[in-house]
């Protein structure tokens, strides 16, 4: 799933850090409703995440903590002076986890779902590399190897991002239907 912008995706990455994913997608959710712009899209009333602008202004946010919500702050600032637009993103997986609670996992999250490249291997992604230690390794410490998996993962280029997420997707397709 890709998100609308790569601010979208770092914003989605904070509140989402160490909380529950429905958690976090309420608390996401209510953000738009409350002060994203409203859309109609085929009749249905749809609410985008609030501009960077508007999220700079808040501060409260219901569930979130004062370090998360500086955290925001610092992200609409990012994306305010240019350095979170998928169209001009310069920023490499070293330069974004330099913004303030961007880590390995969320830098990469930017990367592939907030500006859909196509060729990023999710080098901290441990289901992707359960999924591929399964379907391409010869045990379960190869999803312990960076090395053997990005070897795998080289004869996917230059769709690696794309690969990666059907591979998880069938993954846990699976777990559901084994339960």
């Amino acid at each position: 799933m890709l998100f609308y912008s790569p601010y979208e995706t770092a914003a989605w990455t904070t509140i989402g850090n160490r909380i529950r994913m429905t958690q976090a997608a309420v608390i996401k959710d209510r953000l738009a409703r409350q002060h994203g712009q409203a859309v109609d899209v085929a009749g249905q009333r749809l609410h985008a995440f609030p501009t960077p602008a508007v999220l700079r202004t808040l501060d409260h946010i219901p569930g979130l903590s004062d370090i998360k919500i500086k955290r925001l702050h610092a992200l609409a600032d990012a994306a305010l002076d240019g350095h979170l637009d998928a169209a001009t993103l310069e920023f490499t997986l070293t330069e974004l986890k330099e913004l303030p609670g961007v880590g390995p996992f969320s830098a990469e999250s930017i990367m592939i779902r907030g500006t859909g490249h196509p060729d990023v291997l999710p080098a901290t992604e441990p289901r992707v590399h359960k999924a591929m230690a399964s379907a391409y390794g010869p045990d379960a410490t190869a999803a312990n190897s960076p090395e053997q998996l990005a070897l795998v993962a080289d004869a996917w280029h230059p769709y690696r991002s794309w690969v990666a997420l059907l591979l998880r997707a069938h993954a846990q397709g699976q777990t559901a239907a084994a339960r």
